[in-house]
């Protein structure tokens, strides 16, 4: 990815990537610098995280890794100012953090596990939103990009329920900040993948009957591929898509469509 020249679609811009370790996040990073954008990604993966930024930073010195759990308001209080102090301002933030699980009956969901997935991928998207509002209005503006799923947006009789309601959380939180902040230039849009390539999706159907049962939900038959979901993410954080806020962005292979 970086045996060629600059693209230059983010020339000049600077990012803060929430679950960017491994699989998506990583090929985000990965993809922002290589598009010409400074970059901080976090994770609670620090080994994982601290050999990507070497590996990213062979031939760029613009990647930095930061330990970052989404749901402590501290670590992202941290993760912001380390991205202000390290390059000067903030002008993206990929909301990428998220966890799934195994799909239960709602009546054998603990209010433990109903939690966890809530304080990963609704409460981590909130916090980061919070915490980088100021830090992009100080720069002029941004735009933020909430990693969704068709799990908050239909198809609710394969969705697991925990995870389906976070990300309904995250769907519309996505237009209330687009709407409240586009006053001070900060764009908000949500991405909605369909089953993706990933070793989370893989997780959560380890039985292949389970994955080829999701997959006759798919109108295109397949997976999704990382680099899909990932270019819409570019698009987003890039200038092209600058009258786009409020936005769904969905990526699915035709699966809302049924």
């Amino acid at each position: 990815i970086f045996g060629r020249a600059l693209m230059g679609r983010l020339d000049g811009k600077v990012a803060l990537i929430s679950g960017g370790a491994k699989s998506q996040g990583a090929a985000e990073a990965r993809a922002f610098v290589s598009e010409g954008a400074k970059v901080v990604f976090g994770d609670i993966l620090d080994d994982l995280g601290n050999e990507l930024a070497k590996d990213i930073n062979v031939h760029s010195k613009n990647a930095k890794y930061v330990h970052l759990d989404v749901t402590l308001e501290d670590d992202w209080k941290k993760a912001i100012q380390t991205t202000v102090s390290e390059y000067g301002k903030l002008d993206v933030l990929v909301n990428n953090a998220g966890i799934v699980i195994n799909r239960v009956p709602i009546e054998e969901r603990t209010v433990e596990e109903w939690d966890r997935v809530q304080a990963v991928n609704s409460r981590g998207v909130f916090l980061g939103t919070k915490h980088a509002i100021p830090a992009m209005r100080d720069s002029g503006g941004g735009s933020i990009i909430n990693i969704c799923s068709v799990a908050g947006y239909g198809q609710s009789t394969t969705q697991e329920p925990a995870y389906a309601a976070s990300k309904g959380a995250v769907r519309i939180f996505s237009k209330v900040t687009a709407t409240q902040h586009a006053k001070d230039n900060i764009r908000s849009n949500a991405i909605f993948p369909g089953p993706i390539d990933t070793e989370m999706v893989h997780a959560a159907m380890s039985d292949p009957k389970a994955l080829a049962e999701r997959l006759t939900r798919v109108p295109m038959g397949r997976l999704g591929l990382v680099k899909e979901i990932v270019a819409g993410v570019i698009f987003l954080a890039s200038d092209e898509s600058s009258y786009m806020t409020g936005g769904e962005l969905v990526i699915d292979g035709g699966a809302t469509s049924m």
